[in-house]
């Protein structure tokens, strides 16, 4: 099981003198597929010197690039993917992180029926985009308060289902399960589509060690399905530097 962090480029010596394995990036601050190639060329220099590897990405669409409602713009929304997944492909990423919240909310007035077509029909047209860069793109569950579709590994589970392509897979975070979800069950059932994982506590969603947090279910549940791949602390750092060893060693435990 590799370990990382949801962090930028500079921190990276100390992610890995800390022992972890890669780094998690963020799409659009990082891979900026709204921006020309001149503008991504100094993230990318930063990127490729990193000590350890940038295997993964989070904050895929941003949230006035709507994925439901009415003003969802087919185009927009595939020059934006199609640039993001090159860029991944550029820097190593292998893996990038569905959340998008804002992008894929419902507006309250919006038939939800339709809504749910739309992302579907949005997943089946990044599946073989992805899939062109050698990118699997991971559906994240969020919490009620982040959005209000695909809010639960059940949920989120049905959805990569019904868009039923290889690169369009499963994720689930810690910090969302354990504020709303809590389903062990579902853990279970779509643990097949699994190939990411995120990870922080509950109250404060901190890195784990630095609160008291219960991960005991959800990590028997991890194992259970046999998951052995990807774990990212996805979560707020008082000092990244200072805390990133006994961050390292306290995941490294719950993950043994």
């Amino acid at each position: 099981m590799k370990l990382g962090v949801c962090a930028d480029p500079q921190f990276a010596p100390a992610l890995a003198a800390a022992g972890f394995d890669f780094i998690e990036l963020n799409v659009q601050n990082h891979l900026k597929p709204l921006a020309d190639d001149a503008t991504f060329a100094p993230e990318l220099a930063r990127i490729q010197t990193s000590p350890i590897p940038a295997i993964a990405a989070n904050s895929f669409v941003p949230g006035d690039l709507k994925i439901t409602g009415p003003d969802v713009n087919t185009n927009a929304l595939r020059q934006y993917v199609s640039v993001a997944f090159a860029r991944a492909e550029q820097v190593g990423v292998k893996t990038i992180v569905f959340g998008s919240g804002g992008a894929r909310h419902i507006p309250d007035d919006f038939d939800r029926d339709i809504a749910w077509q739309q992302l579907v029909e949005f997943g089946r047209m990044i599946g073989p985009l992805a899939q062109q860069r050698a990118v699997t793109v991971v559906v994240e569950p969020l919490n009620q308060r982040e959005c209000n579709v695909l809010t639960s590994v059940r949920e989120a589970g049905r959805y990569v289902q019904d868009v039923d392509h290889p690169h369009v897979r499963l994720l689930v975070d810690a910090y969302h399960w354990l504020l709303d979800d809590n389903d062990y069950e579902a853990i279970l059932i779509y643990g097949d589509l699994l190939r990411h994982v995120h990870i922080a506590t509950r109250d404060s969603r901190v890195a784990p060690g630095f609160e008291a947090c219960d991960f005991s279910a959800f990590l028997r549940a991890l194992k259970e399905a046999s998951y052995d791949g990807p774990v990212s602390i996805e979560g707020k750092w008082e000092d990244m530097a200072a805390q990133a060893k006994a961050a390292f060693e306290t995941l490294q435990q719950l993950a043994a």
